[in-house]
């Protein structure tokens, strides 16, 4: 008998669902189930042949319980070596040499530090910021979004240089981007499932959270040469980054889609807010998914960092994705194997962000007054400039306790 563990945080009808379809198709040789995790032991043998993970992103004990569970030959969804490695600023400039449509992206300096760092430990940091140029380079508005978070979280929308500096100095310890904001003629999420199942949703960000207005169920919504490329982009793009499953957003501007999030290894599909079809295409397609994995021929792990990174699943050859980067059907670029996993689940994010999602959202179509917002992490001290006209600049003295 094989086993199947769901970690999850507080999401509902995506689990369940999920563990039901397993226990179905699986007839009692294949059983599904949720995790229980307590104190684990360094030397712990395997438990489960494969693991979905909902969680780890937010719960380190979590994601270092995966990595054990690797150590012994469990298949783990996403794969939590590359998640702890990975970050959105890297993906975008991935994704630019691959071929996708990028809007041109700066990564910017943390506004504070943590208690520790002083003047010394920053002597590399161009000091003050060349605050007109990168302005100069990526336009007026611009999204200014951590380089590693999700779910909307401290995400701003700026139509001035003094805009921006205001909300930079919101940010705290947060390392943040500035991007390019497009204008969309239309927006589509995308799911894509063990890198090759892909499904369109057109998606309308400006609509409330959990309205059922988000999500609209039109098979003609793009044209089939643009349907295409999309697909092969979202393909391109989960194969070179790992991810067995993950969503890609994109912003479509006069015909051309720009990739504007695509480091969702563990995307919303809770019944009531994506509704029942996409929620049951999900449901399916990662059922599929583990049914495949657990099919493929493993090799014993050789115990280096790098056969973790790319586990040998017998299934997937390395290089099938990034013949885009030079232009020719010829070229391969090693790719990663398998991906890794984040969720806030359907709880959180009613409990934790639902109203700043529409707000945020809408904010990307309409200007709205600012207000301050914190971005402050638990747990972490920060010191933190009032805002004003003159440009912020990284701190180059020693924070406050």
């Amino acid at each position: 008998m094989k086993k199947v563990g769901i970690l999850v945080g507080r999401e509902q009808t995506f689990p369940e669902a999920l563990i039901r379809n397993i226990n179905e198709r699986g007839q009692g040789e294949t059983v599904a189930e949720y995790i229980k995790l307590g104190g684990v032991r360094f030397d712990q043998g395997r438990e489960y042949d494969l693991i979905i993970d909902r969680i780890s992103h937010e719960v380190p004990f979590y994601r270092a319980s995966l990595k054990r569970a690797a150590l012994e030959g469990t298949f783990i969804i996403n794969n939590p070596f590359w998640w702890s490695a990975d970050d959105k600023f890297f993906n975008y400039s991935l994704a630019a040499k691959l071929g996708v449509a990028i809007p041109k992206t700066v990564l910017l300096p943390q506004k504070d530090y943590i208690k520790g760092i002083t003047s010394e430990s920053l002597r590399n940091l161009e000091f003050p910021l060349d605050w007109e140029g990168i302005i100069d380079y990526i336009g007026l508005p611009a999204i200014m979004k951590p380089f590693d978070g999700g779910g909307w979280k401290n995400v701003s929308r700026v139509n001035s240089l003094e805009e921006l500096w205001f909300e930079y100095d919101q940010t705290g310890t947060l390392c943040m981007t500035l991007q390019e904001f497009i204008q969309f003629d239309q927006f589509v999420r995308c799911y894509c499932i063990g890198q090759e199942e892909v499904m369109i949703m057109p998606y309308d960000p400006t609509k409330p959270y959990l309205s059922g207005e988000q999500y609209i169920n039109d098979p003609n919504y793009l044209s089939a040469e643009l349907a295409d490329r999309i697909t092969n982009d979202v393909r391109t793009l989960c194969r070179a980054l790992g991810y067995d499953i993950n969503t890609v957003e994109f912003a479509i501007k006069d015909g051309v889609p720009f990739a504007i999030d695509f480091m969702n290894p563990a995307p919303d599909a809770e019944l009531v807010s994506v509704g029942e079809f996409y929620h049951n295409w999900v449901t399916n397609a990662v059922t599929a998914l583990v049914f495949k994995r657990l099919e493929a021929k493993r090799e014993q792990p050789r115990y280096r960092w790098d056969s973790f990174l790319n586990p040998e699943t017998g299934n997937q050859p390395l290089q099938r994705a990034a013949a885009a980067a030079a232009g020719s059907s010829e070229s391969t670029t090693p790719v990663r194997e398998v991906g890794s996993s984040i969720v806030s689940g359907i709880g959180d994010i009613v409990t934790d962000a639902a109203s700043a999602v529409s707000e945020i959202a809408e904010s990307v179509i309409t200007q709205k007054p600012k207000t301050t917002r914190g971005a402050k992490k638990e747990g972490e001290t920060t010191t933190r400039k009032t805002a004003t006209k003159r440009a912020p600049r990284a701190k180059k003295t020693t924070p406050e306790a």
